[in-house]
């Protein structure tokens, strides 16, 4: 071991231990240990709320070569756990760079691993399914790690929307168009374009780029906290109502789930997105379960069952709708290529419509961004 790198591991509750080197800050936490397949969009993922409670494994053997920017951020600061990579960059290769992974890591105190077998550890995942976990740089002993795993109650029955909402009530602005501008320093940035439709977010974790998404299609937003009741959501007097993504477990956001069921008795269009759409179908009488290991990554294939094509889709969850709970009241508009389970419904006779995956990328493609677009025409009567 030389002098610059200082021991960490990683203990799963089974006892399987992998034992590497700290590039993040010293401590302990615990968490689900989970993976993403994605090759870029490292802060985009360490910064979405959605992974709050969760120790995230990146599967591309390099991570953190183009360093963390202000501009990439899905929200104020991290929210997992921990991060696992094979190997962290120590050259920092992007002009936009402000610091490194590791410093950024470090600034925010979330433990990070480095120089284990990530590929071991994702075939032990796939195996055995998504498993609590213990990362740590100040106890070793793999019995006492592997009791501190077991004692952490997991994601099943966890609602973590109170951790990672907003405080108050805020507008947002910004649209990609002056987010590209501020990236790229033009000097004639070319403005937004105006809101004409009054949206209602309601923010159980929302990513940055689907706020942004939501205002280029026309959208004026009033963002408000995941408690708030459905009789205060429609003091606004929305023309749409949004529902954002979100960690933890949608069964267990029962505030949600009611207000939920209260604004669909109104003919305002609603639009949800992951744990949105969880809780949309529940507050229709669906089922969700837990996934083996879930979905994470920038490049799953979900075929359109309304038009034929085929999607490539950034995906980051680990529930799903059951399909035998289904209500009579939803279609199913979005179906995994890769093992059948429902990623899109839509009501048949009022104007609502919720996707299991994450049209707004960052990272990922955009072959699902027109969905912000339908929401947008389901307000304009278009």
């Amino acid at each position: 071991m030389t002098s610059d790198k200082f021991p960490a591991v990683l203990t799963l509750e089974d006892g399987t231990r992998f034992d590497g080197f700290s590039f993040g800050a010293p401590g302990e936490q615990v968490g689900e240990v989970c993976f993403n397949s994605s090759i870029t969009g490292y802060q985009e993922i360490i910064t979405d709320p959605s992974y709050a409670g969760q120790i995230v494994t990146m599967t591309a053997p390099q991570i953190g070569n183009v360093g963390v920017n202000p501009e990439d951020m899905e929200s104020d600061h991290p929210h997992i756990r921990g991060f696992v990579v094979r190997e962290n960059a120590r050259l920092v290769s992007n002009w936009r760079a402000r610091e490194s992974l590791s410093a950024f890591l470090k600034r925010h105190d979330i433990p990070a691993i480095e120089g284990i077998d990530t590929r071991q550890l994702v075939n032990h995942l796939r195996d055995h399914g998504a498993m609590r976990g213990a990362i740590s740089t100040i106890d070793f002993d793999t019995a006492s790690l592997v009791a501190k795993a077991r004692a952490w109650p997991g994601l099943t029955g966890m609602d973590l929307t109170a951790e990672v909402t907003c405080p108050a009530v805020h507008s947002w602005t910004q649209g990609l168009t002056e987010w590209k501008n501020d990236i790229w320093h033009s000097p004639n940035p070319l403005p937004n374009p105006p809101g004409q439709k009054r949206v209602v977010v309601l923010d159980y974790g929302i990513k940055h780029n689907i706020l942004r998404s939501l205002v280029e299609v026309g959208c004026n937003l009033t963002v408000l906290p995941s408690s708030t009741t459905a009789e205060e959501v429609l003091a606004f007097q929305p023309d749409g109502i949004f529902l954002s993504n979100g960690p933890g477990d949608p069964e267990a956001v029962h505030h949600a789930i009611l207000a939920i069921s209260q604004l669909l008795k109104t003919s305002v269009p609603i639009f949800g997105i992951c744990l949105g759409h969880q809780m949309l179908a529940l507050a229709l009488g669906a089922k969700t379960r837990k996934l083996k290991f879930g979905h994470r990554g920038g490049n799953h294939p979900v075929k359109n069952l309304l038009t034929g094509q085929v999607e490539v889709t950034s995906q980051n969850h680990g529930f799903v709708v059951e399909e035998q709970n289904l209500p009579a009241s939803l279609e199913v508009t979005h179906r995994s290529l890769f093992d059948g389970t429902i990623e899109g419904v839509r009501m048949r006779h009022q104007p609502v419509f919720s996707v299991q995956h994450h049209p707004e990328a960052s990272p990922g493609p955009h072959d699902a961004h027109y969905l912000f677009r339908q929401f947008m025409q389901l307000m304009t009567g278009v």
